[in-house]
């Protein structure tokens, strides 16, 4: 297999693991947006900053320990300010969504709450996954294979023109 097809399997491997944190981030997000709204009188986008913020909690410890674990962990604040800098855009951009549906067009049932919050995660989740793995959880440097040691620490004769023999007259 070449490189083009390991790369596209590591690729493929990634996407499944932030997938999978992302997954269970949307239900704990669900979740905790449907218990405020319902258990609190807070206003529908204020239930859903929370949710989204215990989410953005929950899917860092994910990211950082299961899908990009193998990456760079060198500094830690820089990661950290990164992450929470492009969660808070994917926060907007999710909410926004909801506030446009609910204050925008009036559409403020708790099923389409529910289907405009699912719909703002869905948008902001593919910033996220670009923002994350392009700057947040960065990929380490590649191991460089080692030039292979030259002719003359092997012992052998420098490449060059072939010595030609001396004709004897």
């Amino acid at each position: 297999m070449g490189h083009g097809a390991s790369r596209l399997r590591r690729i493929v491997r990634e996407v499944a693991k932030f997938g999978a944190v992302g997954g269970a981030g949307v239900l704990v997000n669900l979740l905790v947006f449907n218990l405020v709204r319902h258990t609190t009188d807070l206003q529908v986008v204020r239930a859903s900053v929370i949710a989204t913020v215990v989410a953005i909690v929950f899917n860092y410890v994910g990211f950082r320990y299961f899908t990009y674990r193998d990456r760079d962990k060198s500094r830690r604040t820089r990661e950290m300010t990164l992450f929470l800098l492009f969660s808070a855009i994917g926060l907007v951009i999710e909410n926004g969504v909801l506030y446009a549906a609910t204050y925008g067009f009036g559409w403020n049932t708790p099923l389409q709450n529910n289907v405009f919050k699912f719909l703002g995660i869905g948008i902001a989740t593919l910033f996220r996954f670009w923002s994350y793995r392009s700057w947040v959880f960065r990929a380490l440097p590649a191991h460089e294979t080692p030039a292979p040691p030259s002719p003359a620490l092997r012992g052998e004769q420098p490449p060059g023109p072939p010595k030609s023999k001396q004709q004897v007259p």
